[in-house]
């Protein structure tokens, strides 16, 4: 699996929802894969999710705020289980949904293996880590590049 880290800078960061929709907009160009988007923080996860429907004055990410059921809350307030073809290439939720493969962007300070190991058969693709400018998410972002290496994961990063 790679593992790409974001440092960001403090502009990047001063505008954190809107380099999460650009990320999320490059990763759905470059890929056919869904991307998931990992949240803990329930106003962040609000911001965004109103955030990715206004990305551009022309345009709209589409996605799906997913339960911890693994049901995805439609905007219509129907749900559906993972499994509906019907789902958007965009998921946002505190957890990763059991099968899931594909792109994860993770804005926690967990990495990523630790939700899948909470989860059955789920084998993203790549990872997506952001990194902020202040010190509790350096120091997060060094725990998961250390756990990552551990793994013996392709890591790279990028400042932004």
């Amino acid at each position: 699996m790679n593992i790409s880290f974001y440092v960001l800078s403090e502009n990047k960061a001063q505008d954190f929802l809107g380099f999460i929709c650009q990320l999320t907009q490059t990763a759905l160009n470059k890929s056919t894969q869904s991307v998931l988007i990992l949240i803990e923080d329930e106003a962040l996860l609000s911001s965004l999710d109103a955030s990715l429907w206004a990305q551009e004055a022309t345009s709209f990410i589409p996605h799906q705020r997913i339960d911890d059921s693994d049901t995805v809350t439609r905007p219509d307030a129907t749900s559906s289980s993972m499994n509906d073809k019907t789902s958007a290439p965009v998921l946002l939720g505190n957890h990763m949904p059991a099968d899931f493969k594909g792109i994860v962007l993770n804005t926690t300070a967990h990495p990523v293996n630790q939700f899948m190991a909470a989860t059955h058969n789920a084998h993203p693709t790549r990872v997506l880590e952001l990194i902020k400018p202040d010190s509790s998410s350096v120091e997060a972002g060094r725990h998961k590049y250390k756990s990552y290496q551990q793994l013996g994961y392709e890591l790279t990063h990028f400042k932004v």
